[in-house]
């Protein structure tokens, strides 16, 4: 049976759609969970516990491989701390703050500029541009997301209101685009030390404003639903989304990876109708259907073959 599901998942690990897909399950769901823990948990407070949780939750997996690519770690120290500044700790905290302020709603769509976001720093940074077919796809997909979000009421988008905690979720976004961009920059180490290594860096860095935000008096409320949130942000958006989005991107490349967080509403509608008690409508379909045709059609490989990475 061990073999088998060993076989199961070096199998799914080669499948960069399958991987970017539930990665996009994983942090809907995050986004929804953190606008939930508003003013139960700090936003600092819930980044530093989720990245320590999950340090601590890789270390044992992944000690044999951090030692062994010892070396390799040491001689990329810069890298590593960039990445996880970018990737892990910047990212994070700016998020968990601006859901502290702004409706899930407008989180979910401000996520949505992530693929022209990560185009406009691998055009800036590596000089790769989108393809007409890869553009036509974000295109299509982010009016499927739009539909989703207006409830197939385009006239609602003048209606949204964009406050400070747009602001900050917005800025986090373009960190994280450029994490996703820097990511063709990752030393060539085993996958389990690269994330171990940053996210242990990125909880350390985050450590000073969360001993800050402490003393200021904002704390964790400790109970069941505290807890429980504690732990799927741990187990399911950090280490096996963050697993899963690295190896994607590492299969298909940052550009073609980007437009899977159009899927991200996707999936919060179809959660919010599983568990929420919504009844589907008809601008679901609608919604449904453009997102994934635009994913399809972003995500297609280049008949050419494309430059080789920059570093």
């Amino acid at each position: 049976m061990s073999s088998i599901l060993r076989r199961l998942g070096e199998s799914a690990f080669g499948r960069p759609y399958l991987l970017l897909s539930l990665t996009s399950l994983f942090w809907a769901g995050n986004i929804v969970l953190g606008r939930f823990a508003a003013g139960r948990i700090p936003p600092i407070g819930l980044a530093w516990v989720r990245w320590t949780g999950a340090f601590l939750l890789l270390i044992g997996f992944a000690w044999p491989h951090v030692r062994r690519d010892w070396p390799a770690i040491n001689r990329n120290w810069g890298r590593l701390s960039l990445l996880a500044l970018t990737g892990v700790a910047v990212y994070n905290s700016m998020a968990y703050w601006g859901l502290q302020y702004t409706e899930a709603l407008n989180a979910l769509l401000i996520q949505s500029t992530g693929p022209l976001l990560i185009a406009v720093w691998t055009l800036l940074l590596f000089r790769e541009t989108l393809t007409l077919v890869q553009l036509f796809g974000v295109v299509v997909s982010l009016a499927g997301v739009v539909v989703i979000l207006t409830r197939g009421d385009l006239a609602a988008l003048a209606h949204i209101r964009f406050n400070v905690g747009d602001v900050w979720v917005f800025s986090a976004m373009v960190i994280y685009a450029l994490y996703s961009a820097l990511l063709r920059l990752k030393p060539a180490l085993h996958w389990l030390s690269f994330l171990t290594v940053t996210v242990g860096l990125g909880a350390m860095m985050m450590t000073p404003a969360f001993l800050w935000e402490a003393s200021q008096g904002r704390t964790m409320t400790f109970d069941a639903t505290t807890l429980l949130s504690v732990a799927y942000v741990v187990v399911f958006p950090s280490t096996l989304a963050y697993i899963f989005f690295i190896r994607g991107v590492e299969l298909i490349g940052a550009n073609r990876a980007g437009p899977f967080f159009h899927l991200m509403p996707l999936f919060g509608a179809a959660l919010a109708i599983l568990f929420l008690g919504e009844r589907p409508q008809p601008f679901h379909a609608v919604g449904f259907a453009l997102v994934l045709a635009g994913v399809a059609v972003a995500t297609r490989k280049p008949s050419q073959p494309a430059e080789p990475p920059a570093g």
